[in-house]
């Protein structure tokens, strides 16, 4: 009779279903944290975009000082009000009251030329907070 050689190569059944289990182990603990970015990156993106209102809003200030608030040369907007910062950036932005997707909580209007106030943008459940500068009024 002839003997037969065993020449087992792999994983047994027990090895590969303690990996299985550890795996899952580790996606069940790591799954909440990739959920929740979500939300995160959202609020990063409104202020992301609030920082652009806020920096339109002072270049636009500046601007209309170097030109004493002549609006006629293109190089100075008219800002007394939240909303009149949003065409200011690229691509333009429509800041309403009403529940579009990006919207400011209320059209906060600025004393005076060089004042400043604080608006806040939304979209959804998120909120940012971006300061405007009053400009030609």
């Amino acid at each position: 009779m002839k003997k037969m050689k065993s020449n087992q190569k792999g994983f047994t059944l027990i090895e590969l279903v303690v990996v299985i289990v550890i795996l899952g182990i580790l996606a069940a603990t790591a799954l909440p944290k990739f959920v929740d970015l979500s939300g995160e990156a959202e609020t990063a993106a409104l202020n992301g975009i609030a920082g652009a209102l806020s920096s339109a809003a002072s270049i636009n200030y500046s601007a209309c000082a170097a030109v004493n608030n002549d609006t006629t040369g293109g190089k100075c907007v008219k800002v007394e009000k939240c909303s009149d910062v949003g065409p200011q950036i690229v691509p333009a932005l429509t800041l309403t009251t009403s529940s579009t997707p990006y919207s400011i909580a209320a059209d906060t209007t600025v004393a005076s030329n060089g004042a400043t106030t604080n608006c806040t943008l939304k979209k959804g459940s998120a909120t940012a907070t971006y300061t405007i500068v009053g400009a030609a009024i």
